[in-house]
């Protein structure tokens, strides 16, 4: 998330960031935020009583109020470990994105590295892809490759691809908010 704030404050990308919003007070994403300015919410999920799709209305509360419509706006996950409601995907189909540690459709889920090391990849790398109702499972947007060494660590190759991630997320982003990715189906085509 850190690098695309900076990159929409280095006019990088053609964008507004309305806010960030996190489920955990501490999470270190909120700090960054405000740091940059930015707008911040929480909207904790520990203790909550309802169904995933009441919690997920509280988010799209949030994202209305900062002025993030189904019309208009653009939802980026980075670091929100939950499964988000059909209901939130449905309502703003094709306008969430995220970022997976692995080349998607190999390794989704958790410990993406860890599974890629265990199968014997040569290569993983980090997919932005639209969010569907799977998990990792929507049209992607872009991948970048990172080569497997020998002598990885889930540690190692994690930093590696970290690094690309902080390349192609702001990317994905920059084409989004110059309208250069048309969904047809399973797949993205960029203009």
């Amino acid at each position: 998330m850190e690098s695309i704030l900076k990159a929409i404050k280095k006019k990088k990308i053609p964008i507004k960031p309305a806010v960030v919003i996190s489920n955990k007070p501490d999470a270190k994403g909120l700090k960054i935020a405000q740091k940059l300015g930015v707008d911040i919410e929480v909207v904790e999920s520990k203790g909550f009583k309802g169904s995933r799709a009441e919690y997920d209305k509280k988010i799209i509360t949030v994202l209305t109020k900062y002025g993030v419509t189904p019309r208009n706006g653009l939802v980026c996950l980075a670091g929100f470990m939950r499964i988000i409601s059909p209901e939130f995907v449905k309502k703003y189909k094709n306008r969430i994105i995220n970022i997976h540690p692995a080349l998607l459709p190999s390794f989704p889920g958790l410990d993406a590295q860890k599974q890629a090391l265990e199968y014997g990849a040569k290569f993983s790398g980090c997919t932005v892809h639209f969010v569907d109702a799977g998990m990792d499972t929507g049209p992607v947007i872009i991948q970048s490759v990172v080569k497997v060494k020998e002598n990885d660590t889930e540690d190692s190759l994690s930093k590696r691809i970290l690094k690309e991630e902080h390349r192609i997320y702001p990317e994905a982003v920059n084409l989004f908010a110059r309208k250069k990715i048309k969904v047809s189906g399973r797949r993205t085509i960029i203009s």
